[in-house]
């Protein structure tokens, strides 16, 4: 049905899974579209109950695909802002707007907009492998799919500044310690252990959980649209500003970035 998302239905759990194992489920323009059209399905679906969000292989998604050929602006330089408005922000708001439960079940790397779709879920269950990494600001970006909303809502703006601006690796065990993540599990017990947790949600009362995440998207997440377009103007002032093609090069070349040092003086606008 879809070339980089495998979607499935058993026992009422709609299972969607990234599916670009050789690349370790990195984003790309495909997949953005076609999990946000799983969701849509899942969500329409009378049959399911409750959606499971996985991936394929060694990770569950290490961030953008840097290889990705994205298209450009009239100016020539790659069009983040159509990019995220078209693809992320969508996918985002799907899975926010879901009348239905998502677990998100994470293995091994998470990262970038990765982040950003386990965080977008009701529930997130860990491997204990599994480390969370921003790594934005490495290659010269902010974060983007809503990442700094869902992590503030989750753990509020100390942390998430931390991990927005430091990009290091936080594993997962103190991801549970610091309440951005429900539970961990052994890798090899993970999927089971989130399928019972949709079978569990499954036998619960429909229209009072489709409510309820209403409350909460209304209690913790109320503008959430106006924060994905101020990502999508600022993602594309950074696509603009050289940071990000030295990043980018710093990344392929294996080498620190070097960013500059003049230091510019941003006016931070409420």
């Amino acid at each position: 049905m879809f070339e980089t998302v495998d979607y499935s239905v058993t026992d009422r759990v709609g299972v969607i899974r990234l599916n670009r194992p050789t690349v370790l489920n990195a984003w790309s323009g495909t997949m953005g579209r076609d999990l946000t059209a799983a969701v849509a399905i899942a969500s329409r679906d009378p049959s399911v109950r409750s959606i499971v969000l996985c991936g394929a292989g060694r990770a569950f998604c290490a961030g953008g695909d840097l290889n990705e050929d994205y298209p450009r602006n009239a100016a020539g330089y790659i069009d983040m802002r159509r990019t995220i408005e078209k693809v992320s922000t969508p996918l985002m708001l799907a899975l926010r707007d879901a009348p239905k439960p998502v677990i998100a079940a994470v293995h091994g790397p998470v990262a970038g907009i990765g982040c950003s779709l386990a965080f977008a879920s009701d529930f997130v269950l860990a491997a204990e492998s599994t480390y969370f990494l921003l790594a934005f600001t490495k290659v010269g970006l902010v974060p983007d799919g809503g990442a700094l909303a869902f992590i503030n809502a989750r753990i509020g703006p100390t942390r998430a500044t931390e991990l927005a601006l430091l990009a290091e690796r936080l594993p997962a065990v103190r991801a549970l310690d610091w309440g951005l993540i429900n539970a961990i599990h052994p890798a090899d017990a993970l999927e089971a252990e989130a399928f019972a947790l949709a079978q569990r949600l499954a036998d619960g009362p429909p229209v009072a959980f489709a409510n309820t995440k209403r409350m909460v998207n209304a209690a913790a997440y109320s503008t959430l649209r106006e924060q994905l377009a101020l990502e999508a103007d600022l993602q594309q002032e950074q696509s603009e500003s050289g940071e990000y093609d030295e990043g980018v090069a710093a990344f392929l070349e294996k080498r620190p970035p070097r960013f500059g040092d003049r230091v510019q003086t941003l006016q931070l606008n409420n």
